[in-house]
C-alpha cells in the first residue's frame, strides 16, 4: 500500500464516506447528503479515495454508485466482496 492510501485515510471525512459506503453502494449525492460540506469538498474527497483505490465508481447511467474497494493483501484469504445488486444479485 502506498502513501496515496494512507492520506486518504488520514481525513474523517474520507474514512466517514468508507464507513457509509461499508454495507451498500451509495451514489456521490447520497454520500454529500450526510454531510454539511459542499458538494464540489465531497466530490475532491472521492476522487482522493478513488485515486488511493479505496473506492471505484461504476458508469451504469444515472446516478453511478461508489463500491469500496476490497484491501489487496490485507491477508484474510477471503474472495473480494461486492455488495448485491438492485435484485440481489453481485454486482461485477
Amino acid at each position: 500500500m502506498g502513501d496515496d492510501f494512507f492520506q486518504a485515510l488520514a481525513n474523517p471525512y474520507r474514512r466517514e464516506i468508507i464507513r457509509l459506503l461499508k454495507w451498500r453502494s451509495r451514489t456521490a449525492g447520497e454520500i454529500a447528503a450526510h454531510f454539511s460540506i459542499s458538494q464540489p469538498s465531497i466530490s475532491r474527497h472521492l476522487d482522493v479515495l478513488k485515486r488511493a483505490e479505496i473506492i471505484t465508481a461504476e458508469r451504469r447511467g444515472e446516478p453511478d454508485p461508489l463500491y469500496p474497494e476490497p484491501l489487496r493483501g490485507s491477508g484474510d484469504g477471503g474472495p473480494a466482496h461486492r455488495p448485491a445488486g438492485p435484485k440481489g444479485g453481485a454486482l461485477p
